[in-house]
């Protein structure tokens, strides 16, 4: 037996007062569990821009752990597997097949010529639509293959050569001919093995009295042979390689931050990363430099020099100094734009404008020109042409949004606010810019005889209800178009495809409807005409009662939770059965965001390891999505009564199942991942409305996170009584009920790395207190593995059946 199929549990029963370990294979849940848990994931659907032809992709519902268990090295952030030259983590499918999107009735037709046992990811469209390349991981390397999307015929391209350590590999040329694409220098040095080359001396890091404040990051460098292997990893060669195969040289080996070919594709940005690297902070903010060539590899002009960045104001609108976010604008043929912060960067200084936003025509002759300034923090914009513009600016602190129409080409002319409003209240959000395709093949704002047009998700305290608006870029008002009247379903609108006769592209579900595209007129009263026909893979539970109820916390904030009863339930006789709330907690800054409701009880039930649905099979009512709203008003920090407000929110929602008259509350459980587990080791603790719990992948000392965690800005040293008062661990004498800890054993997640959770067993286990731990072999953060996710599911169900139905 592999030594990795095995797993080390740890558990402490009441009445044993010394460490129990088991050596357990792999188990698998109850056949009713199982039956949901194994099935075949539908496929996915990529549309062209003119929605002639859909790209259907395949892929296995998980990874198994013999793809966890190929190599992988650390460093700078990154997890890479050194051989085939990957990120270690990425999902590949096995299969494509093609389609006309209007042969609704035809079966699609299979891509000929896929490599063997293919492991494809990265795919691209090119710029006119007609092919679409991606890669194929082989035991080597990673290839590149180009579809022709009329034939549906895949050709290799390149060797198994790429790099795609950095990520996506290649850019299509404007052409539709020939990609830029990232290489493995053949002149590329060993990886230096760091058990067996001794080093040279001791890692030294050096602090020069300078106040910063970083994360808690992951497979950070360590030592100058981690630097070394990083360098040898991560530097590419650049290629322009031709759909016939042909490759010519286009730039020389370095290590290539990002690529980006100008809208007209006369000019490509690179960014280059640049010594001296760093062990406090990963590979993002290492020093780069961005430089404009043209397409003969000419260098036209160096655009931005970035220091390393290892210190960082504090609080969430902190940015570096110096320019930020260049990018091409997709509105003009090749002009460059940027963002430079007014205030150095530093929340805390007091100026007028935060930032500055310049655009710089190629070939970068002339000085950059200024084009607006923003009071707050910039967001982003959205090119129009070159008159029409939108900006949005944001600050965390009070969690304020503002949208601008700016005109880029009349630096004289103020900004108009189209929206002020706070970007947690989901009830006013009015929804987001349309784009549509523009001359130089980029995704720009759609703007239509002076009218420009907004896709919202519908949010109100009756219900979702999506919509188009088109706004007057003149008058600044709206008019509805359309809105969904669903009640029964759940209708999401993903673009508008024809704005003269008002076609859209929707996704209409329902409980135990399968999601499925179609397109639907929003002038005519026709029925919308389905495009896709995927079927619902879990029948086992089509049926089970399913609705959002609505309850209050003791303080009148609203909230709100999915509720299922389990399969077969009697409604009327209402039998008093065992409850499991699984929930995930919020920050907010007032009572209405925080009490507005999010949740459609027409969402299709797709159960998977991230929720208790599955028990709905096993005889338990499960809340789903409970509301956990943490609110700090005015002056006041959510994180300020944290405690007092999350024992409120787990009391409301279990008064609510109870008056209902479907639960025994003395059986009631909790569960959730990550800061849900950080909930429901803290509920545990401090409240006696839970009889045991379930915590996956949590942090549970916050001083092991200590400038700061989820959205508290303040670090331990401004308010240790915050902190120290918020960790499960040094309240670990308190905790008295059973509680299961489970962890990926290589958690990449800032600050919660596996250690959290091997320190709180071991601490509840000191102090007398009932705890099961299991750690997953070779799992990060979010679990991959079909041997890991099987067994999951069992340790949960045999963790229940024991502590809350045996109870």
């Amino acid at each position: 037996m592999r030594n990795y199929s095995i797993l080390l549990f740890f558990f402490l029963a009441i009445s044993i007062p010394v460490l129990a370990q088991e050596d357990l294979v792999y188990q698998k849940p109850s056949a009713p569990i199982l039956s949901l848990a194994d099935f075949e994931p539908a496929p996915s659907v990529s549309m062209d821009t003119k929605k002639n032809y859909m790209l259907l992709t395949y892929r296995s519902a998980y990874k198994t752990l013999n793809d966890l268990n190929e190599e992988e090295m650390r460093l700078a952030g990154l997890r890479i597997n050194p051989v085939t030259n990957i990120g270690a983590g990425v999902n590949y499918l096995y299969n494509l097949k093609i389609r006309k999107v209007k042969d609704s009735q035809a079966e699609p037709t299979q891509v000929s010529s896929l490599p063997e046992n293919a492991r494809i990811t990265n795919i691209g469209w090119s710029p006119d639509d007609t092919k679409i390349a991606f890669t194929n991981t082989t035991a080597t390397g990673v290839e590149l293959w180009v579809i022709d999307v009329a034939t549906a015929a895949a050709t290799r391209l390149t060797d198994a050569n790429l790099n795609a350590n950095m990520g996506f590999p290649y850019s299509w040329h404007k052409d539709n001919k020939t990609l830029l694409v990232r290489t493995i220098p053949p002149s590329r040095p060993a990886l230096i093995d760091s058990k067996k080359d001794l080093p040279k001396g001791p890692a030294v890091s050096v602090a020069e009295g300078k106040v910063s404040q970083n994360r808690t990051y992951p497979d950070l460098l360590k030592n100058k042979t981690d630097e070394t292997n990083f360098e040898t990893l991560v530097t590419s060669e650049l290629y322009n390689v031709s759909i016939t195969g042909e490759k010519k040289l286009y730039k020389s080996a370095a290590i290539y931050g990002a690529q980006s070919i100008s809208p007209d594709g006369n000019y490509i940005l690179l960014s280059v990363i640049k010594r001296p690297y760093s062990y406090i902070v990963p590979l993002f903010r290492f020093p780069q430099q961005a430089t404009v060539y043209d397409l003969a590899g000419k260098e036209i002009k160096v655009v931005n020099e970035t220091p390393l960045t290892e210190i960082m104001p504090k609080g969430f609108s902190a940015v570096p100094a110096g320019k930020r976010n260049v990018a091409w604008r997709s509105d003009k043929p090749a002009s460059l734009y940027y963002v430079e912060a007014l205030d150095k960067g530093d929340p805390a200084n007091k100026v007028n404008f935060r930032d500055e936003v310049f655009v710089w025509d190629a070939p970068f002759e002339k000085a950059p020109a200024s084009i607006a300034k923003t009071p707050q923090r910039f967001g982003g914009i959205i090119w129009g042409d070159a008159t029409t513009a939108i900006l949005v600016d944001s600050w965390y602190d009070t969690r304020s949004m503002k949208t601008y129409l700016i005109n880029p080409a009349a630096l004289e002319q103020e900004s108009k606010i189209i929206f002020d409003r706070n970007y947690q209240d989901i009830y006013s959000d009015p929804g987001n810019f349309e784009t549509k395709k523009n001359e130089y093949g980029r995704q720009a704002l759609a703007i239509e005889n002076g009218n420009v047009f907004l896709i919202g998700n519908g949010y109100t305290k009756d219900g979702q209800f999506p919509f188009i608006d088109e706004l007057n870029l003149k008058t600044l008002k709206s008019k509805r178009l359309y809105q969904s009247t669903f009640k029964d379903k759940k209708e999401d609108i993903f673009s508008i495809e024809d704005f003269k006769t008002g076609v859209a592209l929707v996704m209409i579900q329902s409980k135990n409807e399968y999601p499925n595209y179609y397109f639907r007129n929003i002038k005519k009263r026709i029925a919308p005409i389905q495009i896709t026909f995927n079927k619902n893979p879990f029948e086992a539970i089509a049926n089970v009662h399913k609705e959002v109820i609505h309850y209050k916390r003791n303080d009148g904030v609203d909230l709100s939770g999915t509720l299922y009863l389990p399969v077969g339930y009697d409604i009327n006789k209402k039998e008093k059965l065992p409850l499991l709330i699984w929930a995930y907690p919020a920050e907010f800054k007032d009572k209405n965001s925080a009490g507005q409701n999010d949740k459609n009880p027409n969402q299709f039930t797709f159960p998977y390891y991230g929720s208790f649905v599955y028990w709905v099979t096993k005889g338990y009512v499960v809340l789903d999505d409970a509301s956990f709203p943490i609110i700090g008003e005015g002056t006041k920090e959510p994180n300020d009564n944290f405690i007092e407000q999350l024992v409120a929110n787990g009391r409301a929602a279990i008064d609510a199942v109870d008056k209902l008259g479907y639960i025994d509350r003395s059986k009631v459980a909790v569960g959730g991942h990550s800061y849900g587990a950080f909930m429901t080791a803290n509920l545990l603790t401090h409240s006696n409305d839970f009889a045991c719990g379930i915590a996956r992948s949590g942090a549970y000392n916050r001083t092991l996170t200590p400038f700061g965690f989820q959205s508290e800005q303040r670090n331990y040293w401004d308010v240790p009584e915050v902190y120290n008062k918020m960790s499960p661990f040094m309240n670990a004498d308190k905790m008295k009920k059973p509680i299961l800890l489970i962890h990926g054993e290589a958690d990449n997640n800032p600050g919660t790395f596996t250690l959290q959770t091997e320190r709180y067993f071991q601490a509840i286990k000191g102090l007398g207190g009932q705890a099961r731990m299991v750690l997953l072999p070779k799992e990060s953060h979010g679990y991959a593995a079909k041997e890991n996710i099987l067994h999951t599911l069992w340790e949960q169900e045999q963790f229940l059946d024991k502590y809350l139905k045996g109870k």
